[in-house]
């Protein structure tokens, strides 16, 4: 539900300062003419017509004023506009709360470990297999423990990719167990990359 209001709030953010951003260049624009011409902040306003926008913002309120069906559905889009942005301040507000890999739970507490710190150790580990060139690990926890590390792994040669996804398992698997982490392995090939010391890229998230 939050990452739903904070999605919300973000596509309503950009809406917002997309549509003042087009107005101000209009207006900035139209600044440049002089007199009441079309090129004028007069002209401006004849084309978007503001002063047919007045009078009939003049008529909604002058029926907001009185009693009838109008004044109703007025106090019902009040209502839905308040707890709109009480909705978008707590997807603002809210504070987020990472995701951790549980590693172990005890009565003196919880040992966890950050998604970003094993996925650097991931990548450690992957950068010590022959042939790997560069890796990119992402790490995604398990709402009940555990969790799944995803490798992406470019080979500086053309081998077996079953042979070099295997060995990289086998790399991993000090990670991988103790955390109770489901491992996925890439393979791709990259021409002209040559594995060695110094040369390893890598890409965590």
């Amino acid at each position: 539900m939050i990452l739903l209001l904070r999605a919300a709030t973000r596509l309503a953010t950009f809406v917002l300062l997309a549509a003042l951003a087009a107005c101000g260049a209009a207006i900035a624009v139209f600044s440049i003419g002089s007199g009441a011409g079309d090129f004028s902040l007069p002209g401006l306003a004849r084309l978007m017509h503001l002063g047919r926008l007045r009078d009939h913002v003049g008529e909604l309120l002058s029926d907001l004023a009185g009693r009838g069906p109008v004044a109703a559905v007025a106090v019902l889009c009040g209502l839905g506009a308040l707890v709109l942005a009480v909705l978008l301040l707590a997807g603002v507000l809210w504070p987020r709360r990472e995701r951790l890999v549980i590693l172990e739970r005890g009565e003196q507490g919880t040992l966890a470990a950050r998604r970003r710190a094993l996925a650097r150790a991931g990548r450690v580990l992957v950068e010590q297999v022959r042939e790997v060139a560069a890796a990119r690990v992402r790490v995604r926890p398990g709402r009940r423990g555990g969790g799944r590390l995803t490798v992406r792994i470019t080979q500086s040669r053309s081998p077996e990719a079953d042979d070099v996804r295997g060995r990289t398992q086998l790399a991993l698997a000090p990670l991988t167990e103790a955390f109770g982490l489901r491992a996925g392995v890439k393979a791709g090939v990259k021409a002209g990359v040559k594995a060695g010391p110094g040369r390893h890229r890598g890409r965590v998230e």
